[in-house]
């Protein structure tokens, strides 16, 4: 465990947006104001956290979009990158991971009018060594109101905040593991809306085609389909009885609860039958 410090600059952006100010900066701004709002832009904010190289993920800093109608001459569509700097308590410099944001400006008259930032890309492409082994930094999501989500979406008109969720992983090997059983549903008699979070903490893509998601009782398997890929740094949700595309789309298409309302534990085995993991929720779990 390390006690580190984090700050960070947004570095460049492309391609690049009419207007843009503040690069270099921890605030990066583009566009013409089409109101009274000012520009759109992104911030980021460090802070001082501990730091373990077990999988623990912890908030790496706070990214704000500064969301105002503009004018952005054509372009909606761009990426920004920004570069995390850390210094470990241990360490005179700082190390630097970088990471990519896209960006899409939604039209403001549509559907769905909020703007929408994601990461195509998840794992810093620096390293650094603890205790001989090389780490890099994965980024797992955007925490925002308690739930940690793949994509954000960012209301117009106003400034939106996520804390970025991260952790250290070893090079060049996937880590999947499941973070959460949501075992009580809303919905009445069938529970239909539970479900259990996997993630992918490692560095690379997981190929988890035939793995098995069960609750060590008769009926209660999830088998994932062929060419199934867990991305690095990506997380997904399998549902009792409900297919949520955001999250992948996986159900157990179960016209009742699978899982025990007073606890117990979820199981995740490989295709060959190796065991993966398993997380134990609920007030009653082993």
């Amino acid at each position: 465990m390390s006690e580190v410090t984090t700050s960070g600059t947004w570095t460049a952006i492309t391609p690049t947006p009419p207007n843009v100010s503040g690069l270099n900066t921890g605030h990066i701004a583009w566009g013409t104001p089409a109101g009274g709002g000012g520009k759109s832009g992104y911030s980021f904010s460090g802070r001082t956290i501990e730091v373990k190289s077990d999988g623990t993920e912890v908030t790496l800093g706070t990214f704000t979009h500064q969301n105002f109608p503009i004018y952005g001459g054509g372009v909606d569509q761009f990426d920004v990158d920004l570069v995390v700097r850390i210094r470990f308590e241990e360490d005179v410099e700082d190390r630097e991971f970088s990471f990519r944001f896209h960006h899409f400006e939604t039209p403001n008259d549509g559907p769905t009018p909020d703007d929408e930032v994601d990461l195509p890309t998840r794992v810093s492409p620096e390293s650094v060594t603890i205790d001989g082994e090389e780490y890099a930094a994965v980024i797992t999501g955007f925490k925002r109101n308690g739930e940690i989500v793949n994509k954000f979406h960012s209301p117009e008109n106003g400034s939106n905040s996520a804390d970025i969720v991260a952790v250290l992983s070893r090079v060049g090997a996937p880590d999947v593991v499941i973070t959460g059983v949501c075992h009580k549903g809303g919905v009445k008699y069938t529970q239909a809306d539970e479900y259990v979070e996997i993630v992918n903490q490692g560095t690379a893509h997981a190929d988890i085609s035939g793995w098995l998601l069960h609750a060590d009782d008769p009926g209660q398997n999830f088998t994932f389909p062929p060419a199934t890929t867990l991305r690095a740094g990506q997380r997904i949700r399998v549902y009792t009885n409900e297919v949520h595309a955001e999250w992948g789309g996986y159900s157990y298409g179960s016209g009742r609860a699978v899982w025990n309302d007073k606890g117990d534990t979820a199981y995740l085995v490989d295709a060959e039958g190796a065991a993966v993991f398993d997380y134990g929720y609920g007030t009653e779990a082993p």
